[in-house]
């Protein structure tokens, strides 16, 4: 046996969905733990470009188990949407499994996704407007839509029926929006019901039978440890737990029953929507890496913010994660640069910490302290093997490991599977 839990280790964005891909060459099944269309994955195989946001990466290797767990917030459309786009190109989607458990996105909480973002004004989250935080409001309200329901046309029409007259009364009365027709949401969910019926199951029971027979299990998560929903920039933050322990609560599979902890981190730092960051950049260099890293959201084409690679934040995320190794991407990014800086602490009224602070506030006062490294112009993209990198880059890496305390598995230094380099065996 041996399963390892996939992480983003700053605020998502990280190459997480390259990693997996890579990894799942190894796998035996890929299962993706929690959040929803929120988040998304971009992969290059060949020529080709595959832009995925619900299903797991693993899907593009013929004969992979891919698997849609408990803790997912699933919006239907959407997922219908991307299997059919999958099967116009020619991927077998066969081996994908949805839980009976996950719950589901309705349309009414993408309206109200809309609703709040426009109440909150200046205080806005920045959310994707994809209806997640409600949808994952109403699955601790116990007042969720699962997938189980949608398969049962008497369940699903009832169910339809019960939530409706709440959710109409807040939006005509609360919001003056326009309501929403149980009949209309009733027919199109039970067409989306039997396109998914034949891939449903008890995922958590699938995955206890492939960990009893040995095989190697790749759980993939979205987001990033700074935008858990309990150990994030709160509020600027998912509504769900994307760190390693979250892979156990959105999948049904035991904690001791995980062998691995790999965190994806960018070379540098980006974070999307508002926020505390402390190692932001906000000049041409800046710009720059924005330009070379092509960073634009996959799922809202927003641009990303930039910054310096944060330590502070590494070494809080190999705690709150455990993590047994780093994926350090898009190193090739940073070619050029004459000084590349790590920031490696940060100052706060004056004195010098080693932590995040827990209050909003106190981390968007932190002013970040820089070690300074000298950058080099190779073209990594082109170099075949980590150890023909140049010292510069090398020691980068290295210094990397040293910073974090955590050893650099993977190397990314382009879009293709080729291009990643392996310093430690993850399989």
């Amino acid at each position: 046996m041996s399963t390892v839990v996939l992480i983003g280790s700053q605020w998502g964005d990280e190459g997480k969905g390259k990693v997996t891909d890579f990894l799942a060459e190894k796998a035996d099944v890929v299962v993706r733990y929690q959040g929803g269309t929120n988040a998304g994955h971009t992969l290059t195989v060949g020529d080709e470009v595959f832009k995925l946001h619900l299903i797991p990466s693993g899907i593009l290797y013929p004969g992979k188990r891919c698997i849609i767990g408990n803790g997912v917030v699933l919006d239907a459309a959407a997922l219908t949407k991307e299997m059919a786009g999958l099967q116009e190109r020619n991927i077998d989607i066969s081996q994908l499994r949805i839980s009976d458990r996950a719950h589901v996105v309705m349309p009414y909480h993408k309206r109200f996704d809309e609703l709040d973002e426009e109440q909150r004004g200046k205080g806005k989250i920045g959310t994707t407007l994809r209806g997640i935080g409600p949808a994952y409001m109403d699955k601790v309200h116990r007042t969720g839509m699962r997938v189980a329901d949608l398969l049962d046309e008497q369940e699903l029409r009832g169910k339809l029926t019960l939530l409706l007259e709440g959710k109409n009364l807040l939006l005509t009365k609360v919001y003056d929006a326009e309501p929403f027709d149980a009949d209309l949401l009733f027919e199109e969910y039970r067409k989306y019901a039997d396109i998914l019926r034949p891939y449903v199951t008890d995922t958590s029971l699938l995955l206890d039978e492939e960990i009893r027979s040995g095989s190697k299990i790749l759980f993939e998560g979205a987001q990033g440890t700074m935008l858990d929903l309990d150990h994030g920039t709160y509020p600027f933050v998912t509504s769900s737990s994307p760190t390693a322990g979250g892979a156990c609560m959105g999948t049904g599979v035991g904690p001791t029953r995980i062998n691995h902890v790999l965190g994806v981190a960018k070379a540098y730092t980006t974070r999307v929507g508002d926020g505390p960051f402390p190692s932001e950049l906000h000049d041409e260099t800046g710009d720059r890496i924005r330009e070379i890293g092509r960073e634009y959201g996959t799922t809202t084409g927003r641009p990303r913010r930039i910054g310096w690679l944060d330590a502070v934040v590494l070494r809080y995320a190999s705690r709150i994660n455990g993590l047994s190794y780093l994926a350090l991407t898009l190193l090739d990014v940073l070619t050029g640069q004459e000084t590349i800086k790590i920031c490696t602490a940060y100052r706060y009224k004056g004195e010098t910490i080693q932590h995040v602070p827990a209050m909003l506030g106190a981390l968007e006062e932190c002013e970040p302290v820089f070690e300074e490294f000298p950058g080099w112009q190779e073209d990594l993209a082109k170099i075949d093997r980590f150890e023909d990198f140049p010292a510069a880059a090398k020691n980068y890496v290295r210094r990397v490991a040293e910073l974090t305390e955590v050893p650099v598995a993977l190397v990314s230094v382009g879009p293709k599977r080729k291009q990643t380099k392996i310093l430690h065996d993850i399989f």
